[in-house]
């Protein structure tokens, strides 16, 4: 008898451990004290020429038999549009400073071949030039972000370029008419050089400061962005804001880039075939861009108080080793369950931070890196991170709403992370948003949420994740990842209590 009661007390303190451990999540969202505005170029994207990003992913040719709308993939304009991209970088990335943007204008059998020297050595025709992605932009409603080149380029060539885009008159704007477009497209965003750092020109953070002067002295812009150094050179940043700190009228934005490595560079791991310890590695290394954003905008604070100059994190995502089947320098990826899920915390964070944060650009649209599309001959596949860009649409333009987040941790040996992250906001109509991320891929969360400053009468949700960390879409397959309706949650006396499930991403919809 006495081994039965010691058995049922063992059994009672392992249930309270685990109820207690699963039941002190806890969220409070401030409704009535938003104030910054999530800025819907968060949601945007890049595409560079590497890969099958541009031939092939978005371009096929007026010829092609896949169904075009003037050269450009009618299935992904289509798709694109379904998740709202609000602004594409092009055309770089690297190849932006190797590109000679009078190569890709005018009739296409005198457009020049040229090799490809940033990505594989592979041949490059100009068949998608200037007309071509802005009419691609124009396709989809996405605002064009053009990438100068600064490294092998000049300061005539640049100015040029926005001459032949934004000109009413003069030589570049007839030339623009003689290839057939009468009015200007008047671009707004303009980066000055691509990670002058490295493959932009391995320059100084003291010597681009002023050569990003000079460009962006002679480059007429409403909004012109300076290349920003690695994730981890906060001296890089101190460097560019103590030099420009007179010159802030020429500056924009400032660019920030961020992979997500599994490993490290030499081996990132595969994008298909990993175990838990590397589904914690992903998120744990995901996780500290919070932290590095609040770095980066100390020291931009220092100079900049006022927020004049926002910071554009328009290259990130994860960078997994390429499929090794297909040529390694095209950096072609799966894309799986873990992918939605980080799509999920950056996404998250960049919301939470956009008092500076003003823009984003997953990279990259198609077939390359974390891609929302991938495409073979005349078929494409809608990845995870797709439809994590589709449920949080409602973010854009939307208040975000001050939060405060108490979270169990996810542990994996002696390290932890938080296991869930979240955003909110208010749209115009009033109706409120709350994202919520479970990173721990084995256990379900509970979590209370209390609304203050708003009554709530209807609540509605929505969820991705599957069984299988691993799970990704394919092609002639049935689709394993989407977005389902969730119903996991009770609203009782203004409490809105959610029980989350592991590897997870959710989506709740609450109205008065």
């Amino acid at each position: 008898m006495k081994k039965r009661y010691f058995a049922i007390a063992i059994f009672a303190m392992i249930f309270m451990s685990t109820y207690n451990q699963q039941s002190h999540n806890t969220l409070v969202v401030y409704v009535d004290q938003g104030e910054e505005i999530i800025n819907k170029n968060i949601y945007g994207h890049f595409a560079e020429h590497l890969g099958r990003c541009i031939y092939g992913g978005i371009w096929v040719g007026e010829d092609s038999p896949i169904p075009n709308t003037r050269g450009i993939r009618n299935d992904v304009i289509e798709a694109l549009k379904e998740i709202s991209v609000p602004v594409i970088r092009w055309p770089g990335g690297c190849f932006a400073d190797t590109y000679h943007w009078k190569d890709g204008i005018g009739p296409k059998e005198n457009r020049p071949e040229l090799v490809n020297l940033s990505w594989g050595g592979v041949l490059e025709d100009n068949g998608f030039g200037t007309h071509e992605f802005l009419d691609f932009c124009k396709l989809i409603g996405a605002e064009p972000y053009l990438a100068i080149n600064v490294g092998s380029g000049t300061v005539q060539e640049a100015r040029d370029w926005i001459a032949y885009v934004n000109s009413n008159k003069g030589p570049m704007a007839d030339l623009r008419k003689k290839n057939g477009r009468e009015e200007p497209w008047h671009v707004k965003f303009w980066g000055i050089g691509n990670e002058s750092w490295g493959c932009g020109g391995n320059m100084t953070a003291e010597y681009y400061s002023h050569q990003y002067k000079q460009f962006s002295t002679f480059c007429p812009g409403e909004f012109k962005i300076l290349s920003g150094g690695m994730s981890n050179d906060l001296n890089w940043t101190e460097t560019i804001m103590k030099n420009t700190e007179k010159y802030q009228h020429l500056i924009q934005g400032y660019s920030y880039h961020y992979y997500t490595i599994c490993h490290n560079w030499s081996v990132k791991g595969s994008a298909t075939d990993f175990d838990k310890s590397e589904w914690f590695s992903t998120m744990k290394n995901t996780w500290f861009v919070d932290e590095n954003l609040n770095q980066h905008c100390e020291i931009m604070d220092k100079y900049d108080p006022e927020k004049k100059v926002a910071l554009i994190a328009d290259e990130w995502g994860n960078w997994f080793d390429a499929d090794p089947k297909l040529n390694p320098s095209a950096l072609y990826q799966q894309n799986t369950l873990r992918d939605a899920v980080t799509a999920g915390l950056y996404l998250n964070i960049f919301n939470n931070h956009c008092d500076r944060v003003k823009m984003a650009n997953i990279a990259q649209t198609v077939n390359v890196l974390q891609s929302v599309i991938l495409t073979r001959g005349d078929q494409m596949v809608k990845t995870p991170t797709f439809y994590v860009f589709k449920m949080y649409k409602v973010h854009q333009d939307a208040t975000l709403l001050p939060i405060e987040l108490t979270s169990n941790d996810y542990v994996n040996g002696d390290e932890k992370i938080p296991s869930l992250n979240v955003s909110a906001s208010r749209d115009k109509e009033g109706e409120i948003h709350i994202s919520i991320v479970n990173l721990d891929p084995d256990n379900s969360q509970k979590l209370s949420c209390e609304i203050q400053g708003h009554s709530i009468n209807n609540v509605s949700g929505e969820i991705i994740t599957t069984d299988e960390m691993n799970a990704y879409n394919d092609f002639n397959m049935e689709e394993k990842v989407n977005i389902n309706s969730f119903s996991g949650y009770k609203l009782k006396n203004g409490l809105l209590e959610v029980s989350l499930p592991a590897k997870s991403i959710v989506m709740l919809e609450l109205k008065e």
